[in-house]
């Protein structure tokens, strides 16, 4: 059987790429640290780790051990937690990683409620334009916007939003008009588009008489950003049109300082999605956030 001991320290040198980082990490002496390493390898029969003077890095071998070894000591810490919380509540520490956006409007304040809730958890939150991988990253719950690609995770749809093309008044100026009024003339526009999507401007659309036609853009993008935030700072400065969440321009909207193109028209409904990994043993702190999320996303 595995000793999990030398697991915990060969995840830990792995993370800081030297023994010595490691030991230091732990609590240990180095020489503990790379006695038990070097146990490891001999009872696998395979060289998990290349040292060099400087700094150790993982063979293929280990490279792959190494996300093996997350998961089973993620997988013993969400069990040991749940033992613990049906005599004392949710405990131990719950990682979340949301965009910047929506995570300051929306999950930051449930965050916030939830911990209220169960004081011995310890809530970490991090925000990333980036789709950080959930294992490599020990995240238990990441919170997806959009279309949700192929994923070997778990994903749990929460809620929907729209999202809505919009441009500043000084940007429609220069087109000699107040308002787009057609397809084809929001197809010649100049666009800003996210750089995190594999094609921003093709869009599956549903025309006021509830007819879904294909829309695409004429030409690239003139300005490109990896994330909404800055999406909707080059539109408010006239350099567009945008297509935005509506939960993110509700008061740019309400003060004139966007406009809704095409407003009878309607592109496709996104997803909001909470992925966590696929396990045998979801942990009960992961269930009671996605479920208190979920409720309150819908009594908004």
């Amino acid at each position: 059987m595995i000793n999990m001991q030398r697991v915990e320290i060969f995840v830990a040198v792995v993370a800081v790429g030297s023994f010595t980082g490691a030991a230091q990490t732990l609590g240990l002496t180095k020489a503990v640290v790379s006695s038990n390493v070097k146990s490891l390898e001999e009872e696998l029969g395979v060289s998990l780790l290349t040292r060099s003077t400087r700094r150790v890095s993982t063979t293929d071998s280990g490279e792959r051990f190494y996300h093996h070894c997350l998961r089973l000591l993620q997988d013993a810490e969400r069990v040991l937690e749940d033992v613990r919380s049906e005599h004392s509540g949710l405990s131990g520490s719950l990682r979340i990683t949301t965009t910047p956006e929506y995570g300051v409007r929306f999950i930051v304040p449930a965050l916030a409620a939830f911990s209220a809730r169960h004081p011995q958890l310890r809530i970490q939150h991090v925000s990333s334009s980036k789709n950080d991988d959930l294992i490599s990253g020990r995240f238990d719950v990441a919170i997806r916007l959009g279309h949700l690609a192929d994923s070997s995770h778990h994903a749990r749809l929460i809620d929907r939003f729209d999202i809505l093309p919009v441009a500043s008044p000084d940007y429609l100026k220069t087109l000699g008009a107040q308002s787009v009024r057609d397809l084809a003339q929001l197809a010649e526009a100049k666009w800003i588009a996210h750089s995190r999507l594999s094609t921003p401007l093709s869009w599956q659309v549903t025309t006021p008489e509830g007819e879904n036609v294909f829309f695409s853009a004429l030409n690239p993008p003139t300005i490109m950003a990896d994330s909404a935030s800055s999406l909707l700072a080059f539109a408010l400065e006239g350099a567009g049109v945008a297509i935005l969440p509506a939960w993110l321009i509700k008061d740019e909207l309400a003060k004139g300082d966007l406009i809704q193109l095409l407003p009878k028209h309607h592109f496709p409904r996104q997803g909001i999605y909470a992925l966590y990994p696929n396990t045998r043993h979801v942990p009960e702190k992961v269930r009671a956030f996605i479920d208190f999320l979920h409720i309150r996303l819908q009594d908004r």
